[in-house]
């Protein structure tokens, strides 16, 4: 197929509409549950008190501000796919905001001063719990003010809310690609987003890992059980950029209903808990001919977790002391093998790494 051909292909699944819409309908749709606000997301998006105040001072300021996307469901309410915290930020203001677990209506936003307004300080929409309201003039311009809505119409193709959204949120300084994986999971599988978050907890794997608390803000514990189940399940296409491939692996996996949750944790938990028993907490690190140490190294984790997983069978014939010396003698010959060393070390790109690396995990970790 030529590159026109796809193009042709791919713009017939997105169907597109737009136009401005005031603070005050974008509210009102809110209000009448025809804006759909996936509460799942609200554990990946937060903003700050700081900067929900200035976007609020941009609305007063009449500074132009980016438009929200939204998916037109199947009963015509638009889901909100991008632009969560600007929109939560104006209902929370506004004070119509609810608790997405209780359903509960929550307090009020109280902005700070900044330094054009210093005066926004303390000052609420309605003056509520001893705070300063706006003046009636000052809510008529904030509700009149104009909001871009970007509309992915119904008749558009299921998973290109999927993809808008990824293409969205990827890349920037908020989000992690994990993050942005996290929350395409919750759009179409949320128990199996709670699953993972779960496995994130095994003591095993936790402790072979021994992540840094900034890798595990940025949900790096979720992508490593995501690489360890895609390898599993979704074939890598030799040249495909690594997170174009995690992305394609996490859609397929939360649409597979074939995709048995209770016997992949069962394969999780015994393949975590072996390369514990062999390992320690050493797992996953350089073998300096004394001992494993040093930093966690993706390569590692790659070629032990998969290749163990997929002989884990004949691994478990072997008896206890056997599989935590083939496990042991495995991982310290890893540092001898001539494809690892070639396609492991610094500089060396996902893409070549996942060719030859993942082929090489299976014959590898066999006894």
């Amino acid at each position: 197929m030529s590159l026109e051909q796809e193009l042709s292909r791919a713009r017939k699944n997105v169907v597109t509409d737009g136009y401005e819409m005031s603070i005050g309908e974008v509210v009102g749709l809110y209000e009448k549950n025809e804006l759909i606000i996936n509460p799942a997301f609200q554990r990946y998006f937060r903003w700050k008190s700081g900067r929900k105040t200035k976007f609020i001072e941009s609305l007063l300021l009449g500074i132009p501000i980016p438009p929200i996307f939204v998916f037109q469901t199947d009963d015509g309410g638009w889901e909100l796919v991008d632009g969560l915290q600007r929109v939560s930020t104006l209902l929370e203001f506004l004070g119509v905001l609810k608790d997405p677990g209780t359903n509960t209506q929550l307090s009020p936003l109280v902005l700070d001063g900044t330094t054009l307004l210093p005066s926004l300080a303390g000052r609420t929409w309605a003056g509520v719990s001893g705070t300063t309201s706006l003046s009636q003039a000052q809510k008529l311009d904030l509700r009149r003010a104009r909001l871009r809505v970007e509309i992915l119409k119904r008749e558009s193709d299921p998973t290109s809310k999927f993809e808008l959204f990824q293409r969205l949120n990827t890349g920037g300084a908020a989000l992690s690609e994990q993050e942005v994986r996290n929350c395409t999971l919750v759009m179409i599988n949320p128990q199996l987003q709670k699953w993972i978050e779960r496995l994130a907890t095994s003591e095993p794997f936790h402790k072979t890992t021994r992540l840094t608390d900034v890798a595990k803000e940025k949900r790096a514990q979720d992508e490593l059980i995501l690489r360890f189940f895609a390898f599993r399940h979704v074939p890598y296409q030799k040249g495909l950029d690594v997170h174009d491939y995690l992305d394609h692996a996490a859609v397929t996996i939360a649409r597979d209903q074939q995709f048995k949750m209770d016997k992949e944790e069962v394969v999780f938990q015994n393949v975590f808990e072996l390369i514990y028993a062999a390992l320690g907490d050493g797992a996953f690190r350089r073998w300096d001919g004394n001992r494993f140490s040093g930093k966690f190294l993706m390569s590692v984790f790659e070629v032990i977790s998969y290749g163990l997983s997929l002989n884990l069978t004949a691994v478990s014939k072997l008896k206890t002391a056997e599989q935590k010396d083939f496990v042991l003698e495995r991982a310290k010959a890893l540092w001898g093998n001539d494809v690892f060393k070639k396609y492991s070390g610094p500089g060396i790109r996902g893409t070549d790494r996942f060719g030859h690396l993942l082929p090489l995990a299976k014959g590898f970790m066999k006894p």
